[in-house]
C-alpha cells in the first residue's frame, strides 16, 4: 500500500509563498528603477527654460574635473541654441577646498564666452539633494520655475526627480561625454549605483551621494 505524503502545513506554505513574493518584488522593483534610470538618461529634453542648471563635481583649485567639464560644455552648448537665457553653476566646498564647484563651474563658462551677467553661482549643497534644494531656492527668488538639469546620463533621473521634489518643474539634458559615458563596464557601474541611490532617496527622501565609485562624482 502506497502512502501518501503529508501535505505541507499551511502556515509554513504561507510563508514560503510570501518570501517568494517578496523576493519578486524586488527583483520587480529593482529591475524598474534601474531600466527608468537607463530610459531617462537616453533623453536630450531642450526644450526652453527659464535656466540651465549644472550640477556640480570634482574641482581642483577651481579647475573642473574631467566631469564637471563635460557638464560644463553641456550647458554651454544649450545656453549657445538660446535653451535659457541664464546658467545656474551649483555645488558646494569640500574639506580643503578654497574654491566651491559652483565657483569653477562659473569661472569655465565666462572663459569660453558665456556673459559673466548670465551665470548665476549657487555654490551650497556638498551633495545632489543640497545642490538642488539651494539652486531651487535660488531660481524661485527671481519668479522662474522651469529648469533644464544637466549631468551625466546615469544621474538624469534622480536629479530631476529631487529637483521636482524642490518644487522646480524641471526636465533633462545630459552630457554625452567625459570619463563617465566611455566604457560599457562604467556605464554598467553607475546605472547599478544610480538605482541604489534612487530607491534609498524614495525611501527616506536623504540623498545618497554617498555611494560613490570615484571621487570626481558628487
Amino acid at each position: 500500500m502506497r502512502t501518501v505524503p503529508p501535505h505541507p502545513h499551511p502556515v509554513r506554505r504561507f510563508l514560503r509563498r510570501l518570501l517568494v513574493g517578496i523576493v519578486l518584488m524586488g527583483f520587480l522593483v529593482v529591475g524598474g528603477t534601474a531600466f527608468r534610470v537607463w530610459q531617462v538618461a537616453r533623453v536630450d529634453d531642450r526644450d526652453h527654460a527659464d535656466v540651465v542648471v549644472v550640477l556640480g563635481a570634482a574641482q581642483y583649485a577651481g579647475k573642473p574635473s574631467k566631469v564637471l567639464e563635460a557638464r560644463l560644455r553641456q550647458a554651454k552648448k544649450l545656453y549657445d541654441e538660446g535653451v535659457a537665457r541664464y546658467v545656474v553653476t551649483g555645488g558646494g566646498r569640500r574639506v580643503g577646498d578654497k574654491f566651491t564647484e559652483a565657483e569653477a563651474g562659473r569661472k569655465w563658462l565666462i572663459e569660453h564666452g558665456v556673459p559673466g551677467d548670465k551665470v548665476i553661482e549657487v555654490g551650497a549643497g556638498n551633495d545632489t539633494l543640497g545642490t538642488l534644494q539651494a539652486v531651487a531656492v535660488a531660481v524661485r527668488d527671481r519668479g522662474w520655475e522651469t529648469a533644464v538639469i544637466v549631468s551625466d546620463p546615469w544621474h538624469s533621473l534622480r536629479a530631476r526627480t529631487m529637483a521636482e521634489d524642490a518644487g522646480l518643474d524641471a526636465w533633462t539634458s545630459p552630457t554625452h561625454s567625459g570619463p563617465i559615458v566611455q566604457t560599457r563596464e562604467t556605464q554598467a557601474r553607475y546605472i547599478l549605483r544610480e538605482t541604489a541611490a534612487l530607491l534609498y532617496y524614495r525611501a527616506t527622501n536623504a540623498s545618497a551621494d554617498g555611494i560613490a565609485i570615484d571621487q570626481e562624482v558628487g
